[in-house]
């Protein structure tokens, strides 16, 4: 016999949950048990039973209140009602993370009411049962992170809807058919969301730019730009306003300056470099030391506070390095021409000096504003011939910038000789104190002239980068050192010791390629770390276990709460040597001229908002790189499409694996049901895919044979057909 449905007879049912978010949903509104019973949709004598019980349970509790007789409520200050951001899963959930919750909250599609990744939001957050975690559900929109989407256009005879490339963008956009715009059918469109009806499954949006057609270069360059918020050009009023910046050298200003004009001086650069942010200066003195100086553009001279420039400066916050592109901060008026530091042209810099014995150790430091000529513009590679060859002072004609085989001054060789040796103490100096060497393998494209990816190589840092690097951190060291020494407000660059559950992790995904990093102390943590970036160089899984090592740290962020550098063992560290690209190195020049004046200390408040923004602005151009990255990646293998390419796999999921091509780095997804050799499942325990028959097992770092199936430029996915293991 059937059994009726309904409550009549099976187990006690718990109600106190929705009993709970229906209370605290409506604050110091009283409700009796009949109302209750209504709102959740029941009237049969048990549930209504459970209900009256569980409204005594929740009572007695004290997590509600009875004001009268069968009367109940929750007062507004006892709810579990928390303010925080939403991060969207690609899977349509979410979780809430809040700076007064030990742990994220999870959040079901349900439950997201209209709450877009990022979104600023009120939720309630309720246990669901006893014994899980806790669970949320938005209950009001504060603040939306973005407005503004990119997507390609589907247009219908009366309206269109918007399909966003965003993984995290769980829904479509309506377009009603007045607000299309110029848009055709299949455009790659920037639209702007206007509502979101209450009870509509999409919001309500209007087209606001046309980008072009999907798959175009152009197109999809500024679609990467857009997707981040992030400008292409400058408006016609600051190009304007930065022309007419007095850029000139005046004898008054000079006077107000260190000449050191007389100082032998030169950067060392990318050669494809448009702007010399940085220079060095070396002088032997009488005594057996040095006088070093770390020379940077004073880019504060000109960029005034208060001015439109300015604003649009803090606004964008930094440069963004595409492949094929530089979207800079500054109009190329200041950032190639006044404030780089060119050769053979005088320039205003702010300055670093320090007095270094043959030990590398600072005597004494100044900082202050200078005024430099620059005497020689090196290329790294140029730099590193003078290092490699231990002083030969004919630059081949292979590496020259010039294009032709040139000599270099007796004293510039001897610079650089003397500065490669001090800056390898320094290094090492840091590497003792427990700096972690995260010298990652860059890719990059060669393009032709219409940008097209052409072919891959492959940088790494050497002798010459390293010089550079370790005077520029020396610089950024010392003047944090200097200003946060006397406790005023300053701009650090603070990078957190890695969280242990991320460690743990690392931890076990090397272990299937036999390394592993010993937790038991900081200093052995970054010891081990070192050994491992070290063990792994020239291996096929270098680059993903760089990659993994770098993912297992925390970031790297701008505060004026100063915790130190984990990364780089420094206690005191700041950004002062790029000021071209970066504002908080303008706002670290201005702060430190502000106290060398004799000025009280600045309002952190204030400053603390700036570097907050400043962090954000860098994380959103890290990801419009990354993405420009993945699109000529995606672009270059194309044009590869009947080619064997030799792998490694790099990830393991329930869906597949993705794999990484040895030859030029880039990453495609091999599905799992396409792997047509056995049927395969996914085994967590062992980061592995195992043949049902064969027992055959496709795990991290094996090697394999693939070719590509699938090359999606809007979405950024290649898609590898499985061949087989090597």
């Amino acid at each position: 016999m059937k059994k009726r449905p309904g409550n009549s007879r099976g187990k006690n049912v718990d109600h106190s949950d929705k009993i709970l978010k229906i209370l605290s949903s409506n604050a110091n509104k009283e409700y009796d048990y009949k109302q209750i019973v209504a709102k959740l949709d029941l009237n049969d004598t048990k549930s209504r039973n459970e209900i009256i019980r569980d409204l005594k349970i929740l009572k007695s509790n004290k997590k509600i209140v009875e004001t009268e007789p069968g009367k109940y409520f929750v007062k507004a200050e006892s709810q579990d009602y928390y303010e925080g951001t939403l991060d969207m899963t690609s899977r349509k959930t979410a979780y809430f993370i809040c700076e007064e919750l030990e742990d994220d909250v999870f959040i079901t599609t349900n439950n997201l009411n209209h709450g877009l990744d990022g979104d600023r939001v009120k939720v309630y957050v309720y246990k669901r049962r006893s014994g899980k975690k806790s669970e949320g559900e938005v209950v009001e929109i504060i603040e939306r992170k973005k407005m503004e989407f990119v997507g390609v256009i589907d247009i219908q005879k009366n309206f269109a809807f918007v399909n966003t490339t965003n993984v995290k963008m769980y829904t479509d956009i309506f377009i009603p058919k007045d607000k299309i715009g110029d848009a055709q059918q299949g455009d790659v469109v920037v639209v702007k969301i206007d509502e979101w009806p209450k009870k509509a499954d999409s919001p309500f949006g209007s087209v606001i730019n046309v980008l072009g057609k999907p798959g175009e270069h152009d197109t999809e360059i500024h679609a990467i730009l857009a997707e981040y918020g992030l400008p292409y050009e400058f408006p016609a009023e600051i190009e304007a306003f930065a022309q007419n910046i007095d850029t000139s050298i005046t004898e008054s200003e000079i006077a107000n300056r260190r000449d050191m004009r007389n100082v032998l001086t030169f950067t060392i650069d990318p050669k494809d470099a448009k702007d010399f942010d940085d220079a060095l200066s070396f002088e032997k003195l009488e005594n057996g030391n040095f006088q070093i100086g770390v020379h940077i553009a004073d880019v504060s001279h000109y960029l005034q506070e208060g001015t439109i420039l300015d604003d649009e400066a803090y606004e964008r916050a930094t440069s963004v390095y595409l492949v094929d592109r530089v979207v800079p901060m500054l109009p190329e008026v200041l950032s190639n021409f006044a404030c780089s530091l060119r050769p053979n042209e005088e320039k205003y810099t702010f300055s670093a000096v320090f007095e270094i014995d043959q030990k590398a150790k600072v005597v004494e430091q100044w900082f202050g504003r200078t005024v430099i000529n620059s005497n020689q513009r090196f290329a790294y590679e140029e730099a590193q011939y003078i290092i490699e060859t231990e002083g030969d002072d004919t630059i081949p004609e292979d590496i020259s910038i010039t294009g032709e085989s040139y000599k270099v001054d007796a004293d510039i060789v001897e610079a650089t000789i003397t500065m490669d040796r001090l800056a390898k103490i320094l290094r090492a100096a840091r590497m003792v104190d427990g700096a972690i060497s995260f010298d990652k393998v860059e890719v990059k494209f060669i393009l032709n002239e219409e940008s097209e990816p052409t072919g891959v190589y492959f940088k790494e840092s050497k002798d010459a980068n390293h010089l550079i690097e370790e005077f520029m951190l020396l610089a950024n060291r010392k003047v944090a050192e200097y200003i946060g020494k006397q406790k005023k407000t300053f701009v650090y660059r603070i990078h957190d010791e890695p969280k242990p559950d991320k460690l743990d992790a690392l931890q076990a995904l090397i272990s299937k390629f036999g390394y592993s990093i010993n937790l038991k102390s900081k200093k052995e943590i970054s010891t081990s770390l070192n050994t491992l970036l070290k063990d792994v160089q020239g291996t096929k899984e270098q680059n993903m276990i760089d990659t993994l090592a770098i993912r297992s740290m925390s970031k790297a962020k701008y505060s004026t709460d100063n915790i130190g550098h984990y990364g780089l063992a420094f206690d005191y560290y700041s950004h002062f040597t790029s000021p071209i690209r970066r504002y908080p190195d303008i706002m670290v020049h201005r702060l430190l001229q502000h106290y060398l004046d004799g000025a009280k200390s600045a309002d952190a408040e204030v400053y603390e908002t700036k570097s907050k923004h400043c962090s954000s602005m860098e994380g959103l151009a890290t990801s419009a790189e990354r993405d420009s990255i993945k699109y000529m990646q995606v672009k270059y293998m194309q044009d590869h499409q009947e080619e064997e390419f030799l792998g490694v796999i790099s990830g393991v999921t329930e869906w597949g694996i993705f794999v990484e091509v040895i030859a030029n780095k880039c990453e495609g997804l091999c599905r799992i049901r396409e792997i047509k050799d056995d049927y395969y499942t996914y085994d967590e325990k062992q980061f592995a895919l195992v043949g049902e028959i064969s027992k055959n097992i496709l795990q991290l770092g094996d090697e394999v044979y693939v070719k590509v199936k699938n090359a999606d430029l809007v979405k950024k996915q290649l898609d590898f057909k499985f061949l087989r293991k090597n």
